[in-house]
């Protein structure tokens, strides 16, 4: 079970810093409401709108591949949770993983509420079994990303040891997100995709 270790000081490490996490979740909150709030505005309304009618149709009811879009969720937010790991190389870099929570979760909450007033029953159900406790679990895992650099930042010294922790902590998170994203596959096989429409 030594293989475990690094995955176990990874997560006590993110969890270590409390009050930077419950900032971030408190952050994200305001963020998610405001995205409710301020939808009305027509060019806000417009580029949610888009969002969602782009997620249904690459996503919910494509014709592609599911593994083919399992593995472009995978890449996509892998290449999110590395921006916030590298941001934490240096203490300048921290202003990227709040911007970038702030704008996920801003556009969250307006999406939520575009799939509930528009597309109605259909919305309800794939906000309720597939966006929202997809994008909620990735968040947890930007969150952890976040807090990680928030607790590398003063200390990185750009040795070989600060490198191999920033891999390892890559890893594992990569692992977590394409755990997400296998849950997320089949959910998608389950209620959205014909099953010839595996490969």
């Amino acid at each position: 079970m030594r293989f475990l270790f690094p995955v176990r000081a990874c997560m006590e490490r993110a969890i270590r810093r409390k009050k930077t996490i419950i900032a971030l979740a408190v952050l994200c909150l305001i963020s998610f409401i405001l995205g409710i709030v301020f939808i009305k505005t027509p060019a806000a309304y417009e580029y949610y709108l888009k969002l969602c009618d782009r997620f249904i149709d690459r996503v919910c009811f494509s014709q592609v591949s599911v593994l083919l879009i399992f593995v472009e969720r995978t890449v996509g937010f892998t290449l999110i949770v590395m921006l916030l790991l590298v941001a934490g190389v240096h203490p300048a870099g921290l202003i990227l993983p709040p911007a970038l929570l702030v704008y996920r979760f801003y556009t969250f909450g307006g999406s939520v509420a575009i799939f509930l007033s528009v597309y109605r029953m259909t919305g309800v159900l794939i906000v309720t079994v597939l966006y929202l406790p997809v994008h909620l679990l990735i968040d947890i895992v930007c969150i952890a990303a976040t807090s990680l650099s928030c607790s590398r930042a003063c200390r990185f010294r750009f040795s070989k040891d600060d490198f191999c922790e920033l891999g390892s902590d890559l890893v594992i998170l990569f692992a977590l997100i394409a755990a997400i994203c296998l849950l997320e596959m089949l959910l998608l096989l389950v209620l959205f995709h014909p099953l010839g429409n595996i490969l």
